[in-house]
């Protein structure tokens, strides 16, 4: 009797909250442009400027509307409490040798940011290094990087502030432990690499204004610091003033005598990248051309055994592979192949302790195995289970490695390979209120619309009964040669376990199955992308794990694109839309700040073909006024540099103009935030507020 009395005063709770419901009044202006012919509308143009006054006020009278109404569902603050008590546990990253150092960061709980600590030998006691917890009041500050110098003397250390993707790098003397008065700025898209007595690292030009950042995001540059030096008195190194849309970035071999600088030009459509190398020992340290342009293959330097270069690439191998070659002869008549392409895409391959390991994809899980440097296969490395793994990183001396694996029910856990021997030993293994065994995680494969089959895992707690009425996350990406792999977040078990599933569609787009699988869901192919979710949707109605009254879709970034482009399609199929800093306006995305940059991915709509193709499915401009859209929370950031939160904005004030039926239609702005959370406080509100949202307009009421 309580529990029916309970759904009822959630029912009238819903009821109430609807009816209560004003959406800030947006103004509209008269913004017509013309596409090849097209004349699409823009009434919400004004947006863009999130710097105005008017922006600010709307986004203020927004947050307003959407705070109030979650802050009205009853069992909001008891999602964020057990969020919190099960993400509250210490948690590792593998420890990294330099000399007789070993560093690790580590977060004991709940903290906002992770702490990098340090240790002599595995048996030493921890020592703080760096806490960027300090570094602010709020804990947004983000540590980025922390790269030592050959020796271990001297470290580069990087942060970024309030999510953004500008970096400010600084450098730390390890022997005294003080920072020096090295400050670098304008730094984005970039790695740090040592050579001799400083580092290259790569930025955009300073403004006519100082310190202000360039929001044109145009010709990068790689620059050298010298360590104890003003960043003015810097040397700039390479810069390519009429490609002014590539990226350029250098790293150097472990033992400093190579750079190696890679070029990628993806605003014209081109998924690779081109690879030149100066060798540090000759008298003539220009860089030369190992391939000298950039085209839709890809060149990665893994090693280098004297002046012979170990490459990992998808030239004339779409699933990868590894090639051996020589600076002084790398005319590809001499590359010399060394781990052949295989049926599973090959995601990677790191070198220590004189071996190779290769991590390759077996329907979305880890396989690793150790080779020597000419390609003869010396093991395989054991798993605990069918999941994810990565590490394995080092110098040719180690005699042992680190490696982390995790999957849905298994937490992230730090293991030390024994190279020799191939033992692995669980090193640091976190402890946490939580029992695997009560979960199942279950991989299916369905068909998509042409056929193709599409895996999909699915986890959930025992005992689940296909009755259709499961509350159920669907969850997917499918872009940018990204795969939705197996991993493990805490913040996933509360909404498993109010019998919640959470559903992972490996759709086409990503890398799962290598570079075909890609290319299936890139520019002209996008629908692919789309009708493999769809039917992910249709797959989870039909075996009865859910239905569409108990059905969410959730994505962020390109996922954000994802979902709003298939609630568009389909909202007939899903009862809740999560739409997270998503990529809502296909036809201008190119023009915000990096945005040019997944032209690779999604063609541009300056070309006639690729604008029809677009506009046929853009999330902005596919929004009729007759339909009854599903409750929809739409969320972004106000320091999002990278899918700027103008696309939200526009969206959200589309949305709720046409849709026709009584469901929310809600836009969470976060402050102090970019692309993704900036602290964990921050992440778990986040996801406290999207399970509320989600249960709470499927009339589910929770049991804690």
């Amino acid at each position: 009797m309580k529990k029916i009395f309970s759904f009822v005063i959630l029912l009238l709770s819903m009821s109430m909250i609807q009816a209560q419901l004003k959406y800030p009044i947006t103004k509209k202006v008269d913004q017509v442009d013309d596409y090849h012919g097209t004349k699409v509308n823009d009434p919400y143009r004004w947006l863009e400027d999130d710097n105005s006054a008017d922006t600010k006020a709307w986004v203020t009278a927004q947050n307003e509307v959407t705070f109030d109404y979650l802050a009205k569902i009853p069992y909001r603050a008891g999602f964020k409490k057990r969020i919190e008590e099960l993400s509250n546990y210490a948690k590792f990253s593998s420890p990294q040798r330099k000399g007789d150092w070993f560093y690790f960061y580590k977060n004991d709980g709940l903290q906002n940011q992770s702490v990098l600590y340090r240790q002599k030998g595995l048996e030493g006691q921890p020592e703080l290094v760096l806490d960027p917890n300090k570094l602010t009041k709020e804990g947004t500050t983000r540590l980025i990087g922390f790269i030592l110098d050959k020796e271990g003397r001297y470290a580069a250390w990087g942060i970024s502030k309030g999510g953004s993707d500008w970096q400010e790098y600084y450098v730390r003397d390890m022997q005294t432990g003080t920072d020096l008065t090295d400050t670098i700025s304008w730094v984005k898209v970039s790695g740090i690499a040592w050579q001799g007595n400083g580092f290259y690292y790569s930025r955009y030009p300073a403004t006519a204004k100082g310190k202000e950042l360039s929001t044109k995001n145009e010709n990068h540059q790689v620059w050298y610091h010298s360590v104890g030096t003003k960043q003015s008195t810097d040397q700039l190194i390479y810069e390519d003033k009429n490609n002014a849309q590539r990226f350029h970035t250098l790293s150097t071999s472990d033992d400093e005598r190579f750079a190696f600088l890679v070029i990628s030009d993806r605003g014209k459509g081109l998924d690779g990248n081109a690879l030149w190398v100066s060798d540090h020992e000759s008298t003539d340290k220009t860089f030369k051309p190992i391939v000298a342009e950039p085209s839709n293959n890809h060149y990665s330097v893994v090693e280098n055994i004297g002046s012979d270069l170990y490459i990992e690439t998808n030239e004339g191998a779409q699933n990868g592979k590894l090639i051996k070659l020589s600076i002084f002869h790398p005319e590809k008549s001499n590359w010399k192949t060394i781990l052949p392409e295989k049926t599973e895409p090959l995601t990677s391959v790191s070198s220590v302790g004189g071996k190779l390991f290769a991590n390759y994809l077996k329907d979305v899980t880890s396989r690793i195995y150790s080779y020597n440097f000419e390609g003869t296969l010396l093991a395989e490395v054991t798993l605990p289970s069918l999941g994810n793994a990565g590490g394995f990183g080092g110098e040719k001396t180690d005699a042992f490695t680190f490696y982390s694996f995790s999957t849905f029910n298994y937490p992230s856990t730090i293991f030390k390979y024994d190279i020799a021997t191939g033992k692995s030993t669980v090193f640091q293994k976190p402890t946490l209120a939580f029992n695997p065994s009560d979960y199942t995680v279950e991989q299916v494969f369905y068909p998509s619309k042409d056929k193709t089959m599409i895996p999909m895992f699915l986890i959930y707690k025992n005992g689940l009964k296909k009755d259709g009425k499961n509350p159920t996350i669907l969850y997917g990406y499918g872009g940018f040669n990204i795969s939705s792999t197996p991993s493990f977040s805490a913040a996933l078990i509360p909404w498993l376990e109010q019998g919640g599933i959470y559903a992972i569609a490996n759709i086409r787009g990503g890398a799962e199955y290598g570079e075909k699988w890609h290319e299936a869901g890139m520019k002209l192919k996008k629908q692919n992308v789309f009708d493999d979710f769809i039917a992910a949707a249709e797959y989870l109605n039909l075996t009865k794990y859910t239905s569409k009254n108990y059905l969410a879709i959730r994505g962020g970034s390109n996922g954000g694109l994802l979902v709003g482009a298939v609630m568009n399609q389909r909202p007939d199929l899903i009862k809740v839309c999560i739409a997270q800093v998503g990529v809502m306006d296909m036809l201008r995305f190119q023009k915000f700040t990096i945005g040019w940059n997944w032209i690779a991915d999604y063609g541009s709509s300056d070309i006639k073909e690729e604008f029809e193709s677009q506009y046929k499915y853009s999330p902005l401009h596919n929004i009729k006024v007759d339909i009854k859209y599903p409750a929809t929370l739409i969320t972004t950031a106000d320091h999002d540099d990278r899918v700027v939160p103008a696309h939200s904005f526009k969206y959200a004030a589309t949305l709720q103009e046409m849709n026709s039926s009584k469901n929310p239609i809600l836009i969470r702005i976060d402050t102090n935030s970019g692309h993704g959370a900036s602290n964990t406080a921050k992440n778990i509100e986040t996801t406290a507020d999207i399970y509320s949202f989600i249960l709470f307009n499927m009339g589910v009421l929770p049991r804690f």
